[in-house]
């Protein structure tokens, strides 16, 4: 199923950490960081769920899902939380939340909880044949697919390492710090430090580059962190 999702949160990396798991499965995603955004977008976009913060600033999650029932009510809702209260869980599913997760939560546990939704409302359209891919520099990471070709072939690679090729490739020539890279392998590589975001490029070095000594693709911005450049090289 490919549907669009509209991620209110206004934790800037745990919204890009959600933004990217959708990617990863398919969907497309418009990412809001406070309530009046999120009702905004709601109205554009008329998005097939809703991936709600509770604690939204300007309006709070409780002010967005009481507005979104009262004008779209049949808009999915997946609440989360970093409050453990049952009064809050029970309030925001009494206001319409079709579910609801506590944080901190695993990302594949939440892509579980929204396909799940996303089945049960009947709002998704299927997976178009042919998803775009993003590709920079020869690499074609398919999201929809889960494959990564370099200059045409097949690639294997690790679900952390195809997140940070994910990642990279979606945005050419941006330098990624190794924090940036890191929350990119959350949820899939639950052990993994800043040092060990080396460990991954060094690996995906050997997969994609003629001379993993010498790379000219995955190249490191001394100081900064690593980019993927965006020509041919």
């Amino acid at each position: 199923m490919c549907a669009h999702v509209l991620v209110a949160e206004d934790d800037e990396m745990q919204a890009e950490l959600i933004r990217r798991s959708l990617l990863a499965e398919g969907h497309s995603a418009t990412v809001v960081h406070d309530g009046a955004a999120a009702l905004d977008a709601a109205r554009r976009l008329g998005p097939d769920l809703v991936v709600l913060d509770l604690m939204l600033p300007v309006i709070d999650g409780f002010g967005v899902c009481r507005v979104l029932r009262g004008g779209d009510p049949e808009i999915p809702v997946l609440m989360l939380t970093a409050r453990s209260d049952e009064d809050d869980v029970l309030l925001g599913l009494e206001l319409g939340a079709d579910d609801y997760m506590t944080k901190p939560y695993s990302p594949r546990e939440l892509m579980a909880r929204i396909r799940t939704i996303l089945r049960r409302s009947g709002r998704a359209a299927a997976v178009r044949e042919e998803e775009p891919a993003v590709t920079a520099a020869g690499i074609s990471v398919d999201p929809v697919r889960h494959q990564v070709r370099c200059d045409g072939q097949p690639v294997e690679v690790t679900p952390a390492e195809f997140q940070i090729l994910l990642a990279m490739a979606g945005e050419p020539d941006r330098v990624f710090s190794r924090r940036q890279l890191l929350q990119c392998t959350r949820g899939f590589d639950r052990s993994s430090t800043e040092r060990a975001v080396d460990v991954h490029v060094m690996n995906l070095r050997r997969k994609i580059e003629a001379d993993p000594r010498r790379p000219v693709r995955l190249v490191t911005v001394f100081g900064v962190g690593y980019k993927l450049t965006g020509g041919r090289p």
